[in-house]
């Protein structure tokens, strides 16, 4: 009964009432990319846009997301939960409400954000829910966070293009990604920052559908 119920909190939003309190100082991180060496936290250069894509475990997504031509810096933090400032130990409860996400700051002349977003659909599979694979929890939900209208209504755009896909397919499955406005985001702890270019063996869960966006040709 006892794991049954911790499964059941770890895959159910929590409310105001029962998120955990946090705290109002940042957690360290890291000052630049482990790969690039620029900035994590800006100055961005003028001109670049920034959106928060989670995809499940955020080590995969940012490797992925990085290596796009055009990706001016990512980082793996948390966001679209209730707890101010949380720890990596704290979001795992599934008692502060966020997602594992990787922000991406990228140059729309270089690389347009339908092409982020086609990777961002093929690359995992946003029809699982409160998990992706074998890592189960509100902390890896499919989600997209927003900047601003204009990638918010080419998020959802994309989100129905590749429903649209998925009936047609064998797949099939119904999208849960949740896509909204960005709230706040929290840098992830300095270990978890490019965590597979100072790991490059390590876990790596992302796994797409085998089906096409339609979407950034």
């Amino acid at each position: 009964m006892f794991l049954i119920d911790m499964f059941n909190k770890k895959t159910i939003m929590p409310d105001a009432q029962t998120a955990l309190p946090g705290r109002q100082e940042a957690i360290p991180t890291a000052e630049t990319h482990f790969v690039s060496g620029r900035l994590l936290k800006g100055p961005y250069p003028d001109g670049t846009r920034t959106i928060l894509f989670g995809m499940g475990c955020f080590w995969g997504a940012e490797r992925l997301l990085w290596n796009i031509q055009g990706v001016h810096v990512t980082a793996v933090g948390y966001a679209g939960g209730l707890t101010p400032n949380p720890t990596y130990q704290e979001t795992t409860t599934g008692l502060t409400g966020h997602a594992e996400v990787v922000l991406v700051v990228y140059e729309p002349q270089k690389v347009p954000l339908a092409v982020l977003l086609k990777t961002f659909f093929e690359e995992h599979d946003p029809t699982q829910g409160m998990r992706q694979g074998n890592d189960i929890g509100t902390t890896y939900r499919s989600a997209i966070y927003a900047y601003d209208d204009e990638q918010l209504a080419e998020a959802k755009a994309a989100r129905t293009a590749f429903q649209a896909a998925l009936k047609y397919s064998n797949h099939g499955g119904k999208i849960t990604t949740e896509i909204s406005k960005a709230g706040p985001f929290y840098f992830a702890e300095d270990y978890h920052q490019q965590y597979l270019a100072k790991n490059p063996n390590g876990y790596c869960g992302l796994r797409g559908t085998g089906v096409s966006c339609p979407i950034g040709h």
